[in-house]
């Protein structure tokens, strides 16, 4: 209760959001994205643009592990899970993400391959210790954050002489994404989303501090506030975005103080370099080809590396063509605006990975209701 009644009250939320009301200048359109997808999920779940003055608005990001991974490294996945000698191990929101043809891994377990749901790595160190005739592959996915789990997993696989545990590498990076949308021309050109700052994500920023985001805001000269998930967190960090807008600065600004230092998990840092290195170059679902924004286990640890010991290649695969997940990642349209959205996909039908997972901005704006009040607006400005 005292964790509900200091970050979840709702005189406070709307007196903050009174003062950005205040100091948002109004001749002055402010544009912020949230990068990560517990922001977006926080903002839908409270109704914080509900509470923004029409000139500060908000634009979701790609930072949803699941909704970044392109169609081809599910397809590796699944072709992986039907080796009769493989157990592949997932976590539970990778299950129904659309793959080539229609496919899923959940479609791939009904049709026999030995696929399980796991809650943590050290499930999938259990499952290979107790069946050593399987080949047990962990499908490792997920930012900075679920990073040093993995690591921590091949380290005691190798502790315990484990010759029948590998990992699926899908471990993605924070800051090269954040660089690659700044980057992009959809950033400044007229009629495509203009970003002014970002509320940077929490977890991840547990782990590697808030120094790595200082050169691309002094480059880009784009404020970052990194944020907490609860909706004070949210709207706080929104008023110290506009005021750094405001007077013309942009830094990186800690308010998940609680939480996150400037240096990050020392510890956890010298795990993730100790296992993984940078791939050269890795897809990212809406965003491309990214350099160096991936990690692969290093050659010292190769006896763990699934995609060594199965030889996998991935063969780029195109997403639906009528799925707009690609254009939502980047920011660049809304979730309703999808033509798919809320018709042929839904959480129980879903067309693609952002109506899949459990922070895509899709799945969102479907469980809290947040596109109905879009499309009001949408239909009383067409009226006007």
């Amino acid at each position: 209760m005292k964790h509900i009644d200091e970050y979840r009250d709702g005189g406070l939320a709307r007196a903050i959001a009174a003062t950005i009301a205040r100091e948002a200048g109004p001749g002055r359109h402010y544009q912020f994205m949230e990068f990560c997808g517990g922001h977006t999920h926080a903002i839908s779940r409270y109704g914080i643009e509900d509470l923004l003055p029409s000139n500060v608005q908000m634009v979701h990001g790609p930072g949803c592990p699941v909704c970044v991974l392109p169609i081809g490294r599910i397809d590796d996945a699944i072709r992986l899970a039907m080796r009769p000698d493989v157990t592949l191990c997932t976590y539970g929101d990778l299950m129904r993400v659309p793959a080539s043809g229609g496919a899923s891994l959940l479609k791939a377990k009904a049709a026999g391959a030995d696929i399980r749901m796991v809650y943590s790595t050290l499930d999938a160190i259990r499952i290979a210790e107790a069946e050593p005739d399987r080949e047990v592959v962990f499908f490792a996915i997920g930012f900075e954050t679920t990073t040093p789990p993995t690591a921590l997993a091949i380290k005691l696989a190798r502790k315990k002489r484990l010759s029948n545990f590998s990992v699926f590498c899908n471990h993605v990076l924070t800051p090269p994404a954040i660089r690659a949308i700044l980057d992009s021309p959809d950033v400044s050109d007229a009629g495509h989303v203009r970003v002014d700052g970002f509320v940077g994500p929490a977890h991840v920023s547990t782990v590697i501090g808030t120094k790595p985001y200082a050169g691309f805001a002094a480059e880009f000269k784009k404020p970052v506030v990194i944020a907490g998930f609860e909706p004070l967190d949210v709207v706080q960090a929104i008023l110290m975005l506009v005021r750094q807008v405001n007077e013309g600065r942009h830094e990186v600004e800690n308010q998940y103080i609680r939480a996150v230092t400037s240096e990050g998990n020392l510890i956890a840092q010298r795990e993730i370099a100790e296992i993984f290195e940078l791939r050269a170059a890795f897809e990212w679902r809406g965003l491309g080809e990214l350099p160096a924004s991936a990690l692969r286990l290093r050659e010292s640890y190769a006896e763990f590396d699934a995609e060594r010991r199965f030889a996998i290649e991935t063969v780029p695969a195109a997403d639906n063509p009528a799925c707009e997940c690609g254009d939502i990642l980047r920011g660049h349209k809304k979730p309703a605006e999808c033509k798919l959205f809320g018709t042929l996909c839904s959480p129980e039908t879903p067309m693609g990975s952002c109506m899949v997972s459990p922070e895509g901005a899709c799945a969102a704006h479907w469980t809290y209701g947040r596109f109905r009040a879009n499309a009001k607006t949408a239909s009383e400005r067409a009226v006007v």
